[in-house]
């Protein structure tokens, strides 16, 4: 059977179309996970002309704005080389099947299943963002967004030694997963009388400007405040009057594409992948699967999936079996 991919082909339309497996390690599709914040720009064709080769997912095919293949949330069966017969991550879209080199694919760990698997790529972004805000023992911290990329930073955020983390959200059913996770949870609204002030690192992660100016408002001073959502080709207006700069403030931009330069000496990409795949261990991170669907069910429902507030990370699910 010959392989077949989503491809998003006009602004917020996808279908599947037969795909070309390429050269390197077969993979057999078990999941793949949808990245909502940026498969949503791209799905609505909101990729900046100025990024779109930076913003080239490592197995896209076609190019910004359409039609393209995108993704980067996989993970199958090997059936062949060094890996041959077990599961491994590979940064790929939404296809059946397909062929990666094999310094391309990641085994996982023992005790992470296939399924918690598909976070790998989030993970990893969440333990960028650490490192580019220089999280330590003992800071009180704010995450601004308790999507996917929130939530994970703030579960590792919690996992210092010492630390105070609170996850801010607009939807307050969040509140459950924020203690799941090890943290504390505040609404926007309660910000004046809950949201933690003072703070020694603030992570954004709401791609808004009403979520930009709660997190320079919490930071303390001399504090950092990490941008790690993505505008794509909106702009957002930054409150920099007012106390940001007696507070001096530090605005800190976070891409998972580059390695920190204090660590780029030291980690690969291979390695930092290697590892958030053994941060994903813990069965609490169930909780940030939200949904399953069949990949042939997947042209009718994803606009729908990527559209609901609701969405954490969404499961897609393969007819591959082990």
């Amino acid at each position: 059977m010959s392989a077949r991919a989503l491809w998003c082909i006009a602004p917020s339309r996808a279908e599947v179309r037969s795909a070309v497996e390429g050269d390197g390690i077969a993979v057999d599709t078990l999941f793949t996970g949808i990245s909502r914040g940026t498969e949503r720009l791209v799905f609505e064709g909101r990729v900046p002309g100025s990024e779109t080769q930076r913003m080239r997912a490592p197995a896209q095919e076609g190019d910004f704005p359409f039609p393209v293949k995108y993704g980067y949330c996989a993970v199958g069966i090997a059936r062949e080389g060094a890996h041959e017969g077990r599961e491994v991550f590979a940064l790929h879209p939404h296809q059946t099947r397909f062929r990666m080199d094999a310094a391309m694919l990641t085994p996982l760990p023992d005790g992470l299943t296939a399924k918690r698997a598909i976070l790998g790529a989030n993970m990893e972004t969440a333990l960028n963002i650490l490192w580019d805000g220089g999280a330590a023992p003992g800071d009180r911290i704010a995450v601004i967004g308790a999507g996917v990329i929130g939530a994970l930073t703030g579960y590792l955020a919690a996992r210092i030694p010492g630390t105070d983390v609170t996850l801010v959200d607009s939807n307050p059913g969040r509140a459950g997963l924020a203690r799941a996770l090890g943290c504390g949870f505040a609404v926007p609204d309660d910000a004046e009388g809950r949201a933690p002030r003072e703070c020694d690192l603030v992570i954004h992660a709401t791609a808004t400007a009403e979520g930009l100016a709660l997190a320079l408002d919490c930071a303390g001073q001399d504090a950092t405040v990490v941008e790690a959502s993505w505008h794509g080709t909106g702009t957002s207006p930054v409150p920099l009057g007012g106390a940001f700069h007696c507070r001096r403030l530090r605005l800190v931009s976070s891409q998972v594409g580059h390695m920190p330069p204090a660590r780029a000496p030291r980690w690969s990409l291979g390695r930092r992948m290697a590892k958030a795949l053994e941060l994903l261990r813990d069965p609490v991170l169930d909780a940030l699967i939200s949904g399953e669907t069949q990949f042939d069910d997947l042209p009718q429902t994803y606009g729908a999936i990527l559209a609901d507030p609701a969405t954490l990370c969404h499961r897609i699910r393969y007819a591959t079996q082990p």
